[in-house]
Parts: C-alpha cells; sequence; structure tokens
C-alpha cells in the first residue's frame, strides 16, 4: 500500500469521525419550568437546539393551550478548538382547559422535540392563596347577601391581590345569566398583609339585580396582567405574566313573597328624619321641611318617590326634586334622598303636616316593615300686610288653566332652617332705604315729582313714577333670587301687586312665556331645569320690561323718572 493510500484512508476516517462527532453533538430537546399547574397559571415551555434550520412549529400546542411572549436567543461556543452553535426558544403557554395535558413533539428544523405531559387542576376559591400568601396574584369575590330576593341590590365586591408591580392589567367579571350586572364607582386600592407577605389590593364593586328566582351563578372573575418582571424572570425565561381566577359564586334568588307591601322594595334597613322641621309660620310665607331617607341595600332607580304630605285646602305644598347620593357601606349599596318641601299656609291657625310613611321588606329578617316620621304642628301666624320685604301673595286661583298659584318663598332661601337670606333681612332694609333716598335726590335734581295715577281697569293705585326698584335690583334678583323675589321688583317696576297683573302689563310675550315657565318649573312639579329657566328669563329680561301703554295716564308734563324700556 502506497503513502498516498494511506493518506487517502487516514482522511476518509478522519472524516467518518468527524461527522460521528457532529451527530452525536446535535440534538433538540424540550423541557417545562414547571409539571403541575392550576388552569389560572401559565407554564413556559423552553426548547434548545443546535441542529438549525428555524423555529420550532407552535402549530400543534394551539389545541389546547393559549400563546404568547415568544422569544428566542442564540449562543456560540468554542470547544477543543471546534465551533458550536445552540439557539434557545421559549413560548408562555395558559391551559384552555384542566387535566393531563400532552404537550405534542414540536418540528425543530430537521429535528423533534420528545412529548412531554403537564397536569393541570382546577383553580381553588382564593381563600386558600391568601391563606398561604405564596401566589404572585389572587382574586375573592364576595357578595353582601347569598340569599337574595328577584329585583334585590345585591352588592358584589372583586379584589385583587398582587405583589408584584404591574405594567397592565385586565380585570372581568362577566353577567350572569338572570341577572343584570353593572360596575359602580371607581376602584379603591389599599395595602394588605397575607401571611407575613405585602400585597397590594384593588376594589371593583359591582351590583347585581337578580331578574328570576332560583340558583344564579356568578362567574369567576378573571384578570390577566403583566408584571414588571425581575431578575429570576430574566434568567429563566419568565415573561412577567400574571393570571389569576376567583371562585364560581351561586346565589339561591328567593321570589317576592305573597304578602309583601307594594311597590316592592326589598332592603337591608331604611331609616326616615327630618333635617328641617319649623315649629311656627306665617300664612302666605313658605315653611320648608326637609325629609332625608337613607336605604342600605338600594339603587337611585330602584326607590320610589318620597310623597307629598297631603296637608288639606288649608295650605300648598310644593316639592323640590330630589336629591341622590349613591355610596356603598362596605358591600352593601347604601342610597341617601334628600327632598324639600315648601309648605304654604292660606290662613292664621294650627297646621297638621302629616308624617311620610313607607313600607319595605326587611330581607333579613324576612318580614314587611313599615318607616315612618311624626306628624309635624305648625302655629301659623296671620301675615304681615304692607311688608317691605319681597313677598307674593298666594292666590287660589291659577296664572294658567292648570297652573298651581304662586308660592310667596323660594325653596331655596329655606327661612325654616334659620339660614340667612343672601343679603340678610338688614342689609336688605338698608339697601332699600338707601335705592329710596337716591330715588328722592334723582327726582329732585330733575324737577320730577311723585304723581299718583290708577288704573283705568283694575283701579288699583300705582306709583307709576315712583318704583324703588330698578333694572340693577331686577338683573340681582334674576342672578341670585327666588320667583317671588323676581315677581317683587317685576311688580314694584310695573306698579302692580300679583303675578297676574304682571303678565296683564307686560307687553313682550317672550317675557310673559318666560315668567310663566318659570313658575311651572319652579313649582308646578312637570320637571324641567330650574337652572335653564333662569338663564331664558335672564335673556328674555336684558334689556329691561317691555310695558303696555297705560289708558288715562295724568300727564303732568315732565319727562318721565324711569324710561321705558323702548326708549
Amino acid at each position: 500500500m502506497t503513502h498516498s493510500t494511506i493518506q487517502r484512508w487516514l482522511r476518509a476516517g478522519l472524516a467518518l469521525l468527524l461527522c460521528a462527532s457532529m451527530a452525536a453533538h446535535a440534538q433538540t430537546r424540550a423541557w417545562l419550568d414547571r409539571e403541575q399547574i392550576t388552569d389560572s397559571d401559565t407554564v413556559t415551555l423552553n426548547i434548545e437546539s443546535d441542529a438549525g434550520g428555524g423555529a420550532p412549529d407552535y402549530g400543534p400546542l394551539r389545541t389546547d393551550f393559549d400563546l404568547s411572549s415568544q422569544t428566542s436567543s442564540r449562543q456560540v461556543q468554542w470547544s477543543n478548538g471546534a465551533m458550536t452553535a445552540r439557539a434557545l426558544y421559549a413560548v408562555a403557554l395558559s391551559p384552555k382547559r384542566t387535566g393531563t395535558l400532552q404537550i405534542p413533539a414540536l418540528q425543530v428544523g430537521s429535528s423533534r422535540t420528545q412529548p412531554l405531559t403537564l397536569q393541570v387542576g382546577a383553580s381553588s376559591a382564593s381563600a386558600p392563596a391568601a391563606a398561604s400568601g405564596d401566589a404572585a396574584a389572587f382574586l375573592e369575590t364576595e357578595v353582601d347577601d347569598p340569599t337574595p330576593y328577584v329585583q334585590q341590590s345585591v352588592g358584589v365586591v372583586v379584589r385583587l391581590f398582587y405583589a408584584a408591580q404591574l405594567l397592565s392589567g385586565e380585570l372581568v367579571l362577566d353577567t350572569p345569566a338572570g341577572a343584570s350586572l353593572q360596575r359602580v364607582g371607581d376602584d379603591r386600592t389599599l395595602v394588605r398583609e397575607v401571611n407575613g407577605r405585602r400585597y397590594n389590593v384593588v376594589e371593583r364593586r359591582f351590583l347585581l339585580i337578580p331578574e328570576r328566582s332560583g340558583p344564579l351563578v356568578l362567574p369567576a372573575a378573571q384578570f390577566n396582567g403583566r408584571s414588571a418582571g425581575g431578575f429570576f424572570n430574566d434568567m429563566f425565561g419568565g415573561d412577567g405574566r400574571l393570571r389569576a381566577a376567583s371562585a364560581e359564586r351561586t346565589l339561591q334568588v328567593q321570589a317576592q313573597p305573597a304578602s309583601a307591601p307594594q311597590p316592592w322594595l326589598p332592603l337591608h334597613g331604611l331609616r326616615l328624619r327630618y333635617t328641617a322641621a319649623p315649629t311656627t309660620g306665617r300664612a302666605g310665607e313658605a315653611a320648608t321641611i326637609v325629609v332625608e331617607a337613607v336605604a342600605e341595600g338600594a339603587t337611585k332607580a330602584q326607590f320610589p318617590e318620597l310623597p307629598v304630605p297631603d296637608v288639606g285646602p288649608g295650605a300648598q305644598v310644593f316639592a323640590e326634586p330630589p336629591q341622590f347620593d349613591e355610596t356603598f357601606n362596605g358591600t352593601t349599596p347604601q342610597l341617601k334622598l334628600t327632598r324639600r318641601f315648601a309648605i304654604v299656609p292660606r290662613q292664621a291657625g294650627p297646621l297638621t303636616v302629616p308624617g311620610l310613611r313607607m313600607a319595605w321588606w326587611d330581607v333579613a329578617a324576612g318580614q314587611p316593615r313599615n318607616a315612618s316620621l311624626p306628624d309635624l304642628q305648625l302655629d301659623i301666624a296671620a301675615g304681615v300686610a304692607g311688608s317691605t320685604a319681597p313677598a307674593l301673595p298666594v292666590d287660589t286661583t291659577s296664572a294658567l288653566p292648570g297652573e298651581p298659584a304662586a308660592a310667596s318663598t323660594d325653596l331655596q332661601l329655606a327661612p325654616a332652617q334659620g339660614a340667612p337670606r343672601p343679603w340678610g333681612w338688614i342689609a336688605l332694609s338698608a339697601g332699600l332705604a338707601v335705592l329710596w333716598l337716591l330715588t328722592l335726590l334723582w327726582g329732585w335734581r330733575r324737577r320730577g315729582r311723585r304723581v299718583a295715577v290708577r288704573d283705568a281697569e283694575a283701579g288699583v293705585p300705582v306709583a307709576s313714577s315712583g318704583s324703588p326698584y330698578t333694572r340693577a335690583d331686577l338683573r340681582r334678583a334674576m342672578e341670585a333670587g327666588g320667583l317671588d323675589e323676581i315677581i317683587a321688583v317685576l311688580a314694584g317696576m310695573g306698579g302692580v301687586q300679583t303675578f297676574e297683573q304682571v303678565l296683564e302689563r307686560l307687553d313682550n310675550a317672550q317675557q310673559r312665556e318666560t315668567l310663566i315657565q318659570m313658575q311651572a318649573v319652579r313649582w308646578g312639579g312637570q320637571g324641567g331645569d330650574v337652572g335653564q329657566a333662569r338663564q331664558a328669563l335672564r335673556r328674555a329680561f336684558h334689556d329691561g320690561p317691555h310695558w303696555r301703554a297705560r289708558a288715562g295716564t295724568q300727564n303732568n308734563g315732565l319727562a318721565p323718572l324711569y324710561p321705558s324700556a323702548h326708549s
């Protein structure tokens, strides 16, 4: 055998050894970071390969898993003079079901991984996770009544506990069949310690209203988020994803009892009280009564309107729209309702205002209840004639067919509570005195003198050139005063006394309509926005009232002290 032949055999042998060595080192393997998880957890599948040929085909995994956070990296090493290239792939798997799940063999280039097995258990209630204090995130759901009645407001609170800093997250509670569910208010954040571990807590409140009796399954709340990660996540391929779920809750909904009072009002509690209850009053002036109702387990939409007191023919009652405040008392929804009633007596003497009474159903005791207020006894004095304070006499006839008569005091002033009026009675009297002196001075400088004239049709004495009110007074009344003050100023400017006479004196149809609308909104119980009605008044009277020309007015040859708005 020649030397050249030996060399060829040696080269062939070395080539075979090199190929065998490469085949021995070329391998692909896969492993899971955990072999047992719950259906609310994620697991990371890692694949390492030095065979080349591209990324793994993850298609077979989608049958049983949701995939997220796919990553890859490459490493190059020199060993004994030889170069080795390896690729590392990772993917986060979220199981779609419980049980024993198979991770099938995956194709990676020209090689395949070995199949793996994963045990997936059902998520337990949040109590075990909270008790152990070893979960990165967990949820708990609390209801204020596990055995509610049909149409009862049930408070539901979902709490998310998380130990790591969150970058993003979504908390979802699906609406159960046979009920309505709505989120109430803003999330509340706090910090709690569970078995020595500090958790951030987010509380989210919901309102559940069952629509039919029988079992009601409240679905598990679900959280999907991502934490800021850390050193161990970077080292071992974690993606910082957090998933948590609470346990389902089953509520036993009770039917409405046959003996329940109507309207049906299931509550945990109901309290009524007076926040303003006068004992005296004056004929023709409003006495304000304020009633507050606090209902445990009710919402604004469910609670009926507080009834208007029936005082009989001896007085008129005008009710303001109620004011609502919806909150949570622990896990139970709470409604506070406040309503003001203006009682306008027609005559002097004793007046009885019946206390409010409301029937409701006690959901805890399972029996009907009644909430009531005591009757109020008011000692009504005779009205003061000729008072300089703005007052509109109560008329038993309506301004329009079906319209109630105007009351003498705006509810916003609340005289029964002893609250000071915007200007104060003393300041008002002083202001009127100053205006009167200024009027005398102005009249003297213009050589004017007061001339009393009479309305040709009504025969009412009118001081046409001596009104104590100006456009500035009218503007102030329309900005902050009540309807009675506005009418009093207009009556003084027009030389009349009643609301109806003001309407007759006005020559502008828009001004008449806005006054009628203000009266209807304020006192007529027809709804509407008082603020919008006030704005309409200001626009209509921006250049002052437009009066009709009087018939038979005495002419004294002097220029008018208060020129007409048309001039």
